[in-house]
């Protein structure tokens, strides 16, 4: 959008981007431009188990040979005792040895089998997740991206999602099945020696206290890492992308200054969790170590007395350790699953955004038939206000039914944040009235900031007026199907936006279906056919991430050619010909003629002399209408219009 938007997103990063080339030191221009972070919402195992659902029957046959590890693992001791005591008596053992070396042989299978399962159940948890926050996330209403930073996004996509596969390939569903050979370890201790199995159930339950008193520092912990994660990876990004203007401005050092800050902080909140961490996981090893030392010399003791026997001691202690295995198992569960409940909480942070079309059902109001585009005034602006939305959270407010009806009724009070339209330093139009009627061409004109590409965003629905009405052929736009209104309009930006791919991929983004040889037409229309015979791969040729490897008049010729090939009834071009040379903006303007013949033209230009020849000029300044008409009539009647001629030598 060009700078006349002043979108919350330009202004929150404005002062972030002006340091570069400044003369600030690297330590205080990380707090430029750097949003404070509000407290996020804390993800709950319950919004946990879904993802787990999803795989319930895989999970069920894990936890069926968590059963069956758990009978041959409990097996054992039993059998070891066995050995002993046939040893002793002096009696042949048979097949017992067999027996115990098919338990142990039948055991590492069983885990081995199940590893791997756990391992493609985790990694189907990721991509489940992964495709439910990209398909919220793609669908989020435009202010979001507003006042969200890119790589922050990025992160929670690929970082946070990663942690989920921990809960399973790190001990849950592992500690649902050795829970079983903990409780038969815990009943065979018994039948084997009570005095034993209370000295050891007192070490366990010292150890089970201080992991629950650390695990909520876990998930705490965990989450500000994963939120340092998505800074280091917004600042990655924004450097990445602005590679160019940083070379230019002799800044590299000081960016990379910047990036390295990010990775310290990152760095320093893993410690962090590393710190919390280390307390946790000796644990098992000190109750583990802890309870065998008090076995050897409590059991050896109740041998010498007679009281047990030493097959009795020999089996307890193989007891103990089938008990403590599950017991780091779950304590290492509980560590998993707390980092992963932290990275959870950043993402249903966006998953529990409303999306862009969540309102649409609320808002629509039965008027009639669909909108149709053919006689009459395509586009209607009735006393239209706006201003964008004081916080991220906010968007889709205005867009409540009552904001509806008193935006329909033009009541001032409509504004959702309370204020009405009344002038801030957020508001961006106030009371814009006009008509655009069909298969004609209307010109948007007025100085930088004035308004003019917030018109289009609001006729896209890209945001909803604060009050008053926009209609496309005679319908409220609120009332429509987003997808049903896009498609009867074809939208240019400024920056005209290039797609990494190929030629064909940015051609057929709004039409999958189109052929090669229209694909060649819509491109020979723009004079775009030099970039064919560049080399043999043709429509096939890469552009570059975001068109690098065109000029700028070759991404927008580009980005208009896209728009020709999907023929909308409404064209919306926001200053589609700034970036092209007198050559190439005359064969655009008659490749725009032609396709133009029988449909809605709006054009934002700022060379009054790509316009002139419009059926109506639309004149826009802070916000307000302030003329309409056509050439000769706002030269006499629009002092703004006269003087932009006049600087312009039009007049």
């Amino acid at each position: 959008m060009s700078s006349d938007t002043s979108t919350r997103k330009r202004a929150a990063t404005q002062a972030e981007e002006a340091r570069v080339g400044s003369p600030t030191p690297p330590p205080a221009r990380r707090g430029l431009g750097r949003r404070p972070r509000p407290e996020g919402p804390r993800a709950t195992f319950r919004q946990l188990v879904p993802y787990l659902f999803e795989h319930r029957k895989v999970m069920v046959f894990i936890i069926v040979l968590s059963v069956l590890g758990a009978a041959a693992s409990l097996a054992q001791p039993l059998l070891v005792s066995r050995v002993i005591s046939v040893v002793q008596a002096g009696d042949p053992l048979g097949r017992l040895v067999w027996l115990l070396v098919a338990l142990v042989v039948v055991a590492g299978l069983i885990s081995g089998f199940q590893h791997y399962l756990l391992q493609r159940t985790g990694e189907g948890v990721v991509l489940s997740s992964r495709r439910r926050l990209v398909g919220r996330m793609l669908n989020l209403p435009i202010s979001q991206f507003d006042v969200r930073r890119t790589g922050d996004l990025v992160s929670r996509v690929g970082s946070d999602t990663t942690l989920l596969r921990a809960v399973l390939t790190q001990g849950l569903v592992e500690a649902i099945g050795g829970s079983l050979t903990f409780v038969g370890a815990l009943v065979g201790m018994f039948l084997i020696d009570p005095v034993l199995l209370g000295l050891t159930v007192l070490v366990v339950a010292v150890s089970v206290a201080v992991v629950v008193l650390l695990s909520g520092r876990i998930r705490v912990a965990s989450r500000q890492a994963q939120e340092k994660v998505g800074d280091l990876t917004s600042s990655v990004e924004r450097a990445i992308s602005s590679v160019r203007t940083i070379r230019a401005s002799g800044a590299t050092e000081r960016e990379i200054a910047g990036v390295e800050e990010d990775a310290v902080g990152a760095y320093q909140r893993g410690l962090q969790v590393a710190r919390i961490s280390a307390l946790v996981v000796p644990i098992a090893s000190v109750a583990m170590q802890t309870s065998f030392l008090v076995v050897l010399g409590v059991g050896g003791y109740r041998v010498a007395s007679g009281s047990i026997t030493i097959a009795s001691l020999v089996s307890f202690i193989l007891f103990l350790f089938l008990m403590i295995m599950p017991l780091g198992q779950a304590l290492g569960a509980v560590l998993s699953v707390n980092q992963a409940l932290g990275a959870l909480g950043r993402i249903q942070e966006i998953l529990d955004l409303p999306g862009e079309t969540e309102h649409d059902a609320e808002t629509a109001r039965a008027l009639g038939p669909d909108a149709r585009v053919e006689t009459g005034d395509a586009v209607t602006f009735e006393d239209v206000h706006f201003r964008y939305p004081d916080s991220p959270v906010a968007t889709g407010s205005a867009t409540s039914p009552g904001a509806v009806a008193a935006a329909a009724a033009g009541d001032p009070q409509g504004d959702p944040q309370g204020e009405g339209p009344a002038a801030d330093d957020l508001t961006v139009l106030h009371g814009v009235s006009f008509s655009v009627p069909v298969g004609r061409r209307t010109a948007l004109v007025g100085p930088s900031g004035a308004g003019k590409s917030t018109i289009l965003a609001l006729i896209e629905r890209f945001y909803d007026p604060t009050a008053g009405v926009v209609r496309l052929g005679g319908v409220d736009v609120r009332a429509l199907d987003r997808a049903e209104l896009r498609a009867q309009i074809g939208y240019v930006e400024q920056d005209a936006p290039v797609l990494a791919g190929t030629l064909r991929d940015n051609l057929t983004l709004g039409s999958p279906d189109a052929s090669d040889d229209d694909c060649r037409r819509v491109l020979e229309a723009v004079n775009l056919t030099g970039v064919l015979e560049r080399g043999e791969q043709g429509l096939d040729a890469q552009v570059g991430e975001d068109g690098v490897m065109l000029s700028g008049g070759e991404r927008q010729r580009l980005a208009i050619a896209r728009t020709l090939l999907n023929a909308p009834p409404v064209l919306l071009l926001d200053e589609s010909t700034s970036s092209l040379d007198g050559l190439n903006e005359q064969r655009l303007r008659e490749a725009i003629d032609a396709v133009a013949e029988n449909r809605t033209l709006i054009v934002i230009a700022h060379r009054l002399s790509t316009v002139v020849d419009s059926d109506q000029i639309v004149v826009v300044e802070a916000g307000r209408v302030v003329g309409v008409g056509t050439h000769s009539e706002l030269v006499v009647s629009t002092p703004l219009y006269r003087d932009l001629a006049k600087h312009q030598l039009l007049v």
